[in-house]
């Protein structure tokens, strides 16, 4: 019998910032890289965000640079302690709808699993905090003498999503159209669309565009938005400036 898998983007969709961006930060805190880095370069792209003068998506992908750049020759037991502290500190910053609908799926006996664009080592640990099924994140390469090389299989576009799903289908037997997914950038397009109960949280404006653009997807697509301790939900069709 095909079971029901349940697909959730972290960043944005549960977690209500960026698990790197608080791994970069713990970075420069512990004095494990230059604070200049962070001061002169990826203050920058949060700023560009922040004002708005760039969209979440090229913020994230410029932030994404800038960490796996600095992370090269960094030791893996290092990154481990510092992850270690941002789940402990921070796994807890999450949206409420997000994390209610995790225990309704596990309550119900679904598969379910986070996809993610943050490193594995924190994905891993996001996993275990809230008791999923299974993990994949953007996975840091490391030497045989622990350090990182500055290689990633990265996890955060649409086609890499793609087809993590569909080695979970295969491992956990999934029926995909009885199925749910969670996300909230464009990068999750492939992931709402391979389901058959698709949720976009908190939607960035390209997202919503390409779901709109899309007459099948438009159909069975369900937004949410949370503010403050309001939660909206709203179909496709919404109205945005």
């Amino acid at each position: 019998m095909k079971k029901i898998g349940v697909f959730f983007d972290i960043d944005g969709t549960l977690y209500r910032d960026s698990l790197m961006v608080e791994h970069f930060k713990k970075l420069v805190q512990y004095e494990l890289i230059d604070p200049a880095i962070w001061h002169n370069t990826a203050k920058m792209a949060f700023y560009d965000w922040d004002m708005r003068h760039e969209n979440y998506d090229n913020y994230i992908e410029a932030i994404a640079q800038i960490y796996l750049t600095t992370m090269k020759g960094l030791n893996r037991e290092h990154m481990d302690f510092i992850s270690h502290q941002v789940i402990n500190l921070k796994g807890d910053k999450v949206y409420r709808f997000t994390k209610d609908r995790i225990q309704w799926h596990k309550s119900q006996g679904h598969v379910v699993i986070f996809i993610s664009g943050s490193p594995d080592y924190l994905v891993s640990k996001m996993a275990e905090k809230y008791g999923v099924t299974d993990f994949r994140g953007t996975e840091y390469k490391i030497d045989e003498k622990n350090y990182f090389t500055g290689d990633i299989a990265q996890m955060w576009d649409s086609d890499s999503k793609s087809l993590a799903i569909m080695e979970f289908v295969e491992k956990y037997n999934i029926d995909l159209e009885q199925s749910y997914s969670y996300g909230d950038t464009n990068g999750d397009f492939s992931m709402l669309k391979l389901v058959g109960n698709p949720i976009a949280i908190n939607p960035a404006k390209e997202l919503l565009q390409n779901i709109r653009k899309d007459r099948e997807l438009r159909k069975k697509a369900t937004i949410i938005v949370e503010r403050k301790d309001v939660i909206y939900k709203l179909t496709a069709d919404v109205e945005f400036l």
